[in-house]
């Protein structure tokens, strides 16, 4: 978790205004977080902070692509990513109850780690389908790997040259 450190913004030295980060996102950072769907990932995110009086407005940019594994073929192909979020933070001296919208600052916080929100949002990104022909590249499924997914499958004609002792079996139903 140490190197997740990098990823924390001290906001109470700034000046009130936009301020801008630039991090590189890459195997590295997700192998942080336990249980990760992401593996491989080559991104780039562009934040701009934008401090206020009461509130930070943080506007995500994240670029790049994440390598994902053919729900059909099982082939690993590069997903691309291109996500644009806001997030907002308030500061605030009373306790408040969790809001997933908005994140609360207490008066002894003085910075922010926005790793979790960068994990969340490339996740939340990703397909819930994998397929490498929905890419647009003109890439197709491995058809090798198709033929003897195909050739493993249960289909109707395997069922009819079936082995004939199955049959006397299935007729004591």
């Amino acid at each position: 978790m140490k190197s997740l450190r990098t990823y924390s913004i001290p906001f109470s030295g700034l000046k009130l205004g936009k301020h801008y980060f630039e991090y590189e996102i890459n195997d590295e950072f997700f192998s942080e977080f336990e249980y990760s769907l992401v593996k491989k990932a080559n991104l780039v995110c562009k934040l701009e902070l934008d401090k206020q009086e009461t509130m930070l407005i943080l506007n995500f940019d994240i670029t790049g692509t994440v390598a994902a594994t053919c729900d059909r073929c099982l082939a690993e192909y590069q997903q691309p990513v291109n996500i644009h979020e806001q997030q907002i933070a308030r500061f605030t001296e009373d306790e408040m109850g969790e809001d997933d919208e908005i994140i609360t600052l207490g008066k002894n916080d003085h910075e922010i780690n926005i790793a979790g929100l960068i994990y969340e949002y490339v996740t939340v990104s990703m397909p819930f389908i994998a397929n490498c022909s929905n890419q647009g590249d003109g890439k197709q499924c491995d058809e090798e790997m198709l033929k003897n997914l195909n050739k493993l499958s249960v289909n109707d004609e395997q069922e009819q040259n079936a082995d004939p002792r199955w049959e006397a079996l299935k007729k004591l139903k």
